[in-house]
């Protein structure tokens, strides 16, 4: 084990890990020392500091509630799950035992998560609920309606999936017509798929904004700081113990304005919540605006840190080596 002796002051040796650990304690206590006092500062100027955590908290909010729109419409119940549905017509006049063979082998398909069959009578109650025509379906006498298997693709099954499902169940026994909408969900996924690109452009674009804004007010806070940032350079001061405390003032700004972005946020959906699901229910449909989840809110304060630290650090960096130019 080496050790190190301080003769001058007349220390006994220190071990090499006692200096080590005395090094880590400081550098920590530094690191400490610089996210509290920048905290102060923020705290001593409470105007500017909401005026900029408003800014980032609102290019941050902006995309994170447009990506929950997205998945809750990707999560529709009601008419976009009977889309995905589809029903397989059986020859009319199929026995109990070929509906049963008919929906065991549709079962075995690879995609088909549930099959469920519907009788004739079945068939004709929905068609009276739905139409309107009572009488009239009464007049006609006997049922015409064929059993109806109900197949439902997989959670994750693509359009392309879906319809290779069909094919399969057209070509089964007993089956005389499929029918399914393959174009509403070919178009659904075309739209969702759009609508999480923009959101992520558009939060692109967004964070890029939310930079800039930290970047123009630390620069600011550094341009009136320029007197003591000169004398800790005149005293030796790395560029890194100098750029410490700005760091630290961007990394709070982006824990701030992730918490307004989620406040934001909530708020956004619950005040949005019930007039989707008011509409959806019009069209016979179930929207449930959903709110970010815990990977949300931990991704949300990680970007914010983030934003607000790479906007802090380029412009000090930027700003330190302006001077030494000079």
């Amino acid at each position: 084990m080496t050790q190190r002796t301080d003769r001058s002051a007349g220390n006994p040796p220190l071990r090499e890990d006692d200096a080590r650990a005395r090094r880590v304690r400081a550098w920590l206590g530094q690191h400490l020392y610089c996210a509290l006092s920048s905290l102060g500062r923020l705290s001593g100027r409470p105007g500017a500091t909401a005026l900029t955590v408003l800014a980032m908290g609102l290019a941050l909010a902006l995309p994170l509630l447009v990506l929950l729109l997205v998945d809750s419409l990707g999560a529709l119940g009601g008419m976009v799950s009977d889309s995905r549905e589809i029903s397989a017509f059986l020859m009319p006049g199929a026995t109990a035992g070929q509906v049963a063979d008919a929906a065991a082998a549709a079962r075995s398909l690879p995609d088909a998560s549930g099959v469920a069959v519907r009788d004739p009578a079945q068939g004709l109650d929905e068609l009276r609920a739905i139409s309107g025509f009572g009488p009239a379906i009464e007049a006609i006498g006997e049922n015409p309606l064929p059993h109806v298997l109900v197949v439902s693709p997989g959670g994750d099954a693509s359009a392309a999936h879906v319809g290779a499902l069909a094919d399969a169940l057209g070509a089964l026994p007993g089956v005389a017509h499929v029918q399914f909408d393959l174009e509403w969900r070919e178009r659904l996924d075309a739209v969702l798929a759009v609508g999480r690109r923009l959101a992520w452009v558009f939060g692109a674009l967004l964070a890029l904004g939310a930079v800039l804004v930290v970047g123009n007010t630390i620069r600011l806070d550094v341009a009136a700081r320029a007197d003591e940032i000169a004398i800790v350079q005149l005293l030796g001061g790395s560029d890194g113990f100098v750029r410490r405390p700005f760091v630290y003032t961007g990394i709070w700004y982006g824990v701030l304005s992730a918490t307004i972005a989620l406040a934001g946020t909530w708020a956004a959906v619950l005040f949005l919540g019930g007039p989707l699901a008011r509409l959806a229910a019009a069209y016979s449909g179930v929207l449930a605006l959903r709110g970010p989840g815990v990977t949300a809110h931990l991704a949300m304060f990680g970007f914010g840190i983030v934003v607000g630290w790479a906007g802090a650090w380029v412009t000090v960096r930027r700003r330190l080596a302006l001077g030494r130019a000079r």
